[in-house]
């Protein structure tokens, strides 16, 4: 019988990887931000806006999108194994958070391999961009300028600058939505309304009244490693009150349209469902301390927003 190979102390053989680690690792269960673009075809499809060349961009732009979430969220489990912050919010401690989310930390991927994943997805994702503001029927400069933004900001939100590590996080994730509406808006039509402005608006904030309870679960590890979420430089009194100034803007931008003109009048009764979910999500995740029911709810309550606001521009006939 031949003997078994001698290993160096310390080895550690490389895990097999499977399409289901990637998967985890670019976190495709969260599709959250895309649903951007059946709001964008609601927007367009009824006003005859869409041409040929306007398809092809959004869809180049979804495909960057995806992308580009895919490489920033393998590059954040990879920065949060090294610095152990996964490891404090997702230990045996946190039993509530699955472990198979973080592919790093359960040992399904190698982090070469997790790197190696993130930059292969955010070529994609530049080349996919570059493809649509090639293709794109109009180019408005602060679309344009939106776009080249988001792309620097994207990859970076927890790799080189780690701008969520500076105070960025919050913003950030508000941002993304922004961007993924009225960007490819702008691209496809060159015009941008008072209505599509506070459909983007809205959609944006929706990824952010998730996050924020995601927050409050990682107060420990996040402070550990230094990144100044709200929820770690306030006190708990404090970051309740984020949140509910939050959850009321997003009210005002479902309500103040209304009443000013900037939407139809009927847009409000409408979006009511969704200011009664957050109030109901505030009451789970601040007064009652159930923060991980209330991000799912939270989910939740981003989903119903979305399928209301589509519902809103086919009853519109589009968003010109």
């Amino acid at each position: 019988m031949l003997d078994a190979p001698v290993l160096a102390p310390g080895y550690r053989p490389r895990p097999a990887a499977s399409w289901r680690a990637y998967a985890r690792l670019a976190k495709l269960d969260i599709y959250d931000y895309y649903l951007a673009t059946p709001l964008l075809l609601a927007m367009v499809l009824p006003a005859h806006l869409l041409t040929a060349d306007g398809a092809g961009t959004l869809l180049l732009f979804l495909a960057g999108g995806v992308a580009m979430f895919a490489g920033g969220c393998s590059f954040d489990d990879v920065t949060g194994y090294r610095d152990g912050s996964d490891a404090t919010s997702y230990g045996p401690d946190a039993p509530a958070r699955r472990l198979a989310r973080k592919p790093l930390i359960a040992g399904s991927l190698g982090e070469a391999q997790a790197v190696r994943f993130a930059w292969l997805a955010i070529a994609f994702q530049f080349a996919c961009w570059t493809g649509a503001l090639l293709l794109a029927p109009a180019r408005p400069g602060w679309a344009v300028l939106a776009v080249l933004t988001c792309a620097f900001a994207g990859f970076q939100y927890s790799w080189w600058l780690k701008l969520s590590y500076h105070g960025w996080q919050e913003f950030l994730l508000a941002f993304y939505g922004w961007v993924f509406v009225l960007a490819p808006y702008g691209l496809t039509t060159g015009r941008i309304g008072s209505f599509v402005l506070v459909q983007g608006l809205v959609f944006g904030l929706g990824p952010l009244l998730f996050g924020v309870y995601s927050n409050i679960n990682d107060i420990a590890g996040d402070r550990a490693v230094g990144r100044p979420t709200v929820a770690v430089l306030t006190s708990p009194r404090g970051n309740a009150a984020f949140i509910a100034a939050l959850s009321l803007l997003e009210a005002a931008l479902l309500v103040v349209p209304s009443l000013t003109g900037l939407a139809p009048w009927w847009f409000a009764g409408l979006m009511a469902p969704v200011i009664a979910l957050r109030a109901s999500q505030f009451t789970l995740g601040v007064l009652a301390g159930e923060v991980l029911r209330a991000r799912r709810l939270g989910i939740r309550a981003h989903r119903v927003c979305t399928g209301l606001l589509v519902v809103a521009c086919l009853v519109n006939g589009g968003v010109a």
